[in-house]
């Protein structure tokens, strides 16, 4: 019995035992077939934490794996496609043998390098092996243009040299990132950016499954999954996929934003660190928002508009409650509509706006947060008759709310009507719950009247009255 990475296992530890237990070599696609074909039939979920894709890019992903394909993703920045491809991990098998100090992961029973084969030959089946966890199989490289040959497929080890090897010997090479996840899955990111030349690189490792370095040939049959993410306009701004290289891709799939409100918000529920309690009637606000900036005319939509964005939006707005808390004694924390006036100041650098939208920004970007707080507050109120509280807020009862206004405060200044808890009751919150929970809901609906031009509102620094 060994220890293997932490687990103690009594997993075979020579070749000849490894033979007996009958381990035989299977190829990294086939093994990924094999697994994703258990998953599908199990009823498991291959994907975890992948949102929005269930009916478009996992359909199109899981054929192109079943088919043996290397594997290229195309889309706008932050729709996840590094996020997809580290997941392919999942459909590793949990533990493989390799040969014990080879320097590649050389299946014991099939060695590949000069080295391992003459120990192959030499030890027999007492060759000794090891256990690699299926996380230390995926390798991952961002493309930039310093990327050297030498860091994808290998080079001359000037170390071995000295130590009196010759430049002719296979073994003072030493080996780049793609013969290092041999029998793994890698993946590059933004590959476009690779000069043209180190893509050519690429060529003879997808096709012919062999490595050229410094004028002689070293044949190890590799077997490796590449797989890559590129952005469409990379092809026009920072360079291209080369044809040969495309080609040798067997397929091309594209990515998307997510499709559907609901999916936005799982998704930012899903990535961001809250730092106080942000309610789903606010997260639907933002996948709102992001929607819009998405769509508007005023955005450069070339660059697209990140999901991290609508992530890093939600924890600006939980960390604005936080701030609130701290300042007036709230506690918990919880985020209110107030809250969502940090995210326009605070992330406007994170959008890229058309030419003719200089000095525009702020108003295009307050325009679509109004429309996003009028619409969720359109579908979140649907049914609740809203004019009592109009009414009574017009006829004596200003509200006051802002980053100094204790939630208590805001609720005292109404007097108990019956549509104060049909508003809390929309999102999710009882008689019993915290304060701040109910008066986001009465704040949203309070906006809601606003925009609708039931009331008024009057803004300064950091108060606002609704009358």
């Amino acid at each position: 019995m060994r220890n293997f990475g932490g687990v103690t296992s009594d997993l075979p530890t020579t070749a000849g035992a490894l033979r007996e237990a009958g381990y035989a070599p299977r190829g990294v696609k086939a093994e990924i077939r094999e697994n994703l074909l258990a998953a599908l039939r199990d009823g498991r979920d291959p994907w975890p934490g992948i949102v929005g894709f269930d009916r478009t890019v996992l359909p199109q992903l899981e054929r192109a794996l079943l088919a043996g394909h290397d594997v290229v993703l195309l889309g706008e920045r932050g729709q996840g496609k590094t996020r997809l491809l580290r997941t392919i991990v999942g459909l590793l098998d949990e533990w493989t043998p390799v040969i014990e100090g080879a320097e590649l992961n050389e299946h014991p029973l099939d060695p590949i390098t000069p080295e391992s084969k003459r120990r192959a030959q030499e030890l027999g089946d007492d060759l000794p092996v090891t256990w690699k966890h299926r996380d230390e199989r995926f390798a991952e490289k961002l493309a930039t243009p310093d990327t050297s040959v030498g860091d994808l497929v290998g080079d001359v080890d000037p170390v071995k040299v000295a130590q009196g090897r010759s430049l002719g010997d296979p073994e003072t090479i030493h080996y780049g990132l793609l013969p290092r996840s041999h029998r793994g899955v890698i993946a590059v990111n933004e590959l476009p950016d690779l000069a043209e030349r180190i893509q050519v690189a690429l060529l003879n490792v997808m096709e012919e499954r062999d490595i050229q370095i410094r004028g002689y040939t070293l044949r190890l049959p590799l077997d490796v999954l590449l797989v890559a993410t590129a952005n469409p306009e990379d092809y026009t701004n920072r360079g291209r996929i080369i044809t040969p290289l495309k080609d040798r891709f067997g397929a091309e799939i594209r990515t998307h934003y997510p499709l559907e409100v609901d999916a936005e918000v799982e998704l930012v529920r899903q990535e961001a660190h809250l730092v106080a309690e942000v309610g789903d009637h606010l997260l639907e606000v933002i996948a709102r928002f992001v929607r819009y900036l998405r769509e508007s005319s005023s955005i450069d939509q070339r660059s697209g508009v990140s999901a991290r964005f609508a992530v890093a939006a939600a924890e600006t707005v939980a960390a604005s409650a936080l701030r609130r808390s701290a300042l007036i004694g709230e506690n918990p924390p919880i985020a209110r509509p107030i809250d969502l006036e940090s995210v326009t100041e605070v992330l406007r650098g994170k959008l890229e706006f058309e030419a003719g939208e200089e000095g525009r920004e702020q108003e295009v970007l307050v325009h679509l947060l109004r429309r996003a707080v009028a619409d969720t507050a359109r579908s979140t109120f649907a049914g609740v008759d809203l004019r009592p509280l109009a009414e009574l807020v017009s006829d004596g009862h200003p509200v006051a709310t802002g980053e100094r206004v204790h939630p208590g405060d805001l609720l005292a200044a109404l007097p108990e009507l019956p549509v104060l808890h049909d508003v809390a009751q929309r999102v999710g919150a009882g008689p019993k719950d915290p304060a701040g929970r109910i008066a986001s809901a009465v704040e949203l609906a309070l906006e809601s009247l606003y925009l609708t031009r039931q009331l008024a509102k009057d803004s300064d620094d950091d108060r606002t009255v609704y009358g």
